[in-house]
């Protein structure tokens, strides 16, 4: 919006009932609405005292509406939620409120209305209603014939429709106006509504320093900066862990109501709540939503992270501290089983890259995901550079998986491995002989998509021999090494130690890749 030309002026509504209130992430993002001061948002509580197992009070006995204004927002009563007339005048004046808060609409309603039987009880909520459909109607005084409007709603909505076509025609004239004004917003807003990226995205982030040894998640805040610059529609968001997850976009400031235009959202410990926000911001469009936690954390919000893939939300998860190279924080805070239960939600795209280059290739390949989440799996603990040109490695982050070191001899034996485990691979293929190739593979699912004669080339069906290694759970890896291959990985909870220390005792080392490979 402009001074001159307002473009943008909605309302969101949200609609919950006595049930929806119960889960805790309802309470996450109610609570972040109410701090944030967001005004344009209006929430419906249909509270109609009814659960599905049983009437609500069996599990139920707060104050909501006490609960809502304590979060900050302004409680509206509906207490005839089954009388249009009052309906009408609550919701209009939510709708004309300006108290500056979002507001609350506690409307109280009969549910099955009509049919005696089952109205204002359990069983209206989900079963019995069909073989009451005929005396409800007669009930509610409507005629008999189905699917029926009256001519009185049929005059109601032409005429509705002529004055939100007018309304349409003349927004249509402001935007022309606005696009013609300020092309330069013009072309940002269309670059965001499609999610477009530059062309030469991967060209515009400078490689990393051949002798680069850091974390994954520092080269990933590195290469941010730079997506960020170039995708100005980019938001993050950081469960409280903004300066361990390392997302904060350095060149914008705090979202607030003070700074409309900050592109970082400062959650709190709400893990939950933040994949439902995600989802909701890449629901309404016009701008990417990220946002950031501890791998393990992810069971917090996997509800959301599910229903991300199942509606192919382009969200973007930068979920670091990926192994039990966490260290001294123990096995809470040690995913062992999380990044194979996250590869097998379908419609994910889990990336664990080797290196800086490799980050930077799962930079690339998430930001021009639009299909889809796609999940960053990053480490606490520094790992080296890996052998490869970076547009090599770039470019096989992209396609899911690529060969990383290629045998100098006749193909004897492969070793692959994911993330800070790859390095252990390519030292062990040194000492196993010229025979022995090297596949960094940072994403299964980006590997199924390739043709089958990639898959092949890079994973040939005649060469049995195979190890894995990865610091996590073997479940799942049986599907590249194959029946005959071995599995490098840690099938039990952490401990807390050193993350160096627990990688030795655990045999994530370049010496058990090589005893497992003598053993084929």
């Amino acid at each position: 919006n402009t001074a001159e030309h307002a473009i943008f002026d909605h309302t969101i509504w949200a609609l919950a009932g006595d049930g929806c209130m119960q889960e805790g992430v309802a309470s996450e993002a109610a609570a972040m609405a109410g701090h944030f001061k967001l005004d344009n948002l209006i929430l419906i509580y249909d509270s109609n005292y009814v659960t599905l197992d049983a009437m609500a009070a069996k599990s139920q006995s707060e104050d909501t509406a006490k609960r809502f204004e304590a979060y900050g927002y302004e409680v509206l009563h509906l207490e005839k939620g089954n009388d249009l007339a009052e309906v009408h005048d609550v919701l209009a004046s939510a709708r004309a409120s300006k108290s500056g808060k979002p507001r609350f609409i506690l409307a109280h309603t009969l549910i099955g209305k009509g049919i005696p039987e089952v109205a204002g009880t359990p069983k209206a909520h989900g079963e019995a209603g069909a073989k009451f459909v005929d005396q409800a109607r007669s009930r509610l005084g409507l005629p008999a014939e189905k699917f029926w409007v009256s001519d009185e709603v049929k005059s109601f909505f032409a005429d509705r429709r002529k004055v939100l076509a007018a309304e349409h025609a003349s927004w249509r004239e402001t935007f022309a106006a606005w696009c013609a004004t300020n092309p330069d917003l013009s072309r940002q807003l269309d670059d965001a509504t499609l999610l477009r990226v530059p062309d030469d995205l991967s060209a515009r982030v400078p490689p990393f320093a051949a002798d680069a040894k850091m974390p994954t998640r520092k080269a990933g805040k590195t290469v941010l900066q730079i997506v960020a610059a170039e995708v100005p529609y980019l938001m993050g968001a950081s469960a409280d862990l903004y300066g361990s997850t390392l997302n904060y976009i350095a060149s914008s400031t705090d979202w607030d109501k003070a700074h409309e235009g900050g592109r970082n959202i400062r959650i709190g410990i709400r893990e939950h709540g933040m994949g439902a926000i995600l989802n909701g911001i890449a629901y309404h469009g016009g701008v990417r939503p990220s946002g950031a936690t501890f791998m393990v954390f992810a069971d917090y919000l996997r509800p959301s992270i599910r229903l991300a893939a199942l509606a192919r939300l382009p969200v973007i998860y930068i979920f670091t501290h990926d192994s039990v190279g966490v260290g001294e924080d123990g096995p809470t805070h040690q995913p062992v089983e999380t990044l194979m239960g996250l590869r097998a939600m379908v419609g994910l795209d889990v990336i664990r890259p080797a290196d800086p280059e490799e980050t930077a290739g799962a930079w690339l390949a998430a930001i021009e995901h639009i299909e889809g989440p796609t999940v960053l799996a990053l480490t606490r603990q520094a790992v080296p550079m890996l052998p490869g040109t970076p547009s090599a490695k770039r470019e096989g982050v992209m396609r899911g998986g690529y060969i990383l070191v290629r045998e100098s001899a006749p193909l004897d034996l492969i070793l692959i491995g994911t993330g800070s485990e790859v390095q252990h691979a390519v030292a062990a293929a040194r000492e196993l002989g010229p025979g022995t190739r090297v596949v960094s593979l940072p994403c299964f699912s980006r590997f199924e998509r390739q043709p089958a004669d990639y898959r092949e080339a890079v994973l040939p069906t005649a060469c049995e021999r195979r190890v894995s290694v990865e610091a996590g759970v073997t479940f799942g890896w049986r599907a590249y090494v194959g029946t005959r291959g071995r599995i490098v990985g840690i099938d039990r909870f952490g401990a807390s130690a050193p993350g160096n220390v627990l990688m030795e005792e655990f045999g994530i080392t370049k010496a058990a890749i090589v005893a497992a490979a003598n053993t084929l």
